[in-house]
């Protein structure tokens, strides 16, 4: 397969004897889990396989997934700590101002002043905002809110984002 694929889950454990599997959401879709989907599975060992959803529900902040064709829990044991993933044709499209975690890491951060900071390496949700994790020219880890005061211009054909920082955020 040559496609480009999106992590949108991860199989933590089976749950029942059923052929349930206990995911953990990694997508801020959980449109992602509705019966009837198709979705790539990513096993620890083996070849990828289509999946479609079949049944979901949840259960203690985890999406419980059945797939189609799997009915016992020994059909679906070899699915745990693999990924579920999507291809880019089956990715949302998003408002302005929202980006895909894949777009944003990798880009260069730079000040109004064009002065680099580093390249951001990985994002966080904190609730209210994300924090975008940015690599120093120095090595040393900046984080970057991810807020209109600070964050100014974000160029993803250019994996370019220019900042605003607020004192001390640099130091």
């Amino acid at each position: 397969m040559d496609k480009q694929f999106f992590v949108v889950g991860e199989i933590v454990n089976t749950h029942g004897i059923k052929g349930e599997l206990k995911v953990l959401k990694l997508s801020d879709y959980s449109e992602r889990f509705a019966p009837g989907t198709q979705l790539y599975l990513f096993p620890k060992q083996g070849p990828v396989q289509e999946v479609i959803i079949e049944q979901q529900r949840l259960h203690k902040n985890y999406h419980l997934l059945k797939f189609s064709g799997y009915n016992h829990m020994s059909e679906v044991e070899p699915f745990k700590e693999g990924l579920l993933k999507i291809t880019a044709d089956q990715m949302e499209e998003l408002e302005e101002g929202a980006y895909y975690y894949h777009d944003i890491i990798g880009c260069e951060v730079f000040t109004l002043l064009d002065e680099k900071i580093g390249v951001v390496i990985d994002i966080f949700a904190t609730g209210a905002n994300d924090v975008w994790v940015v690599k120093g020219i120095n090595q040393k880890e900046i984080l970057i809110p991810y807020i209109d005061d600070v964050v100014k211009t974000v160029d993803i054909n250019k994996k370019k984002i220019e900042i605003d920082p607020m004192e001390g955020l640099l130091d």
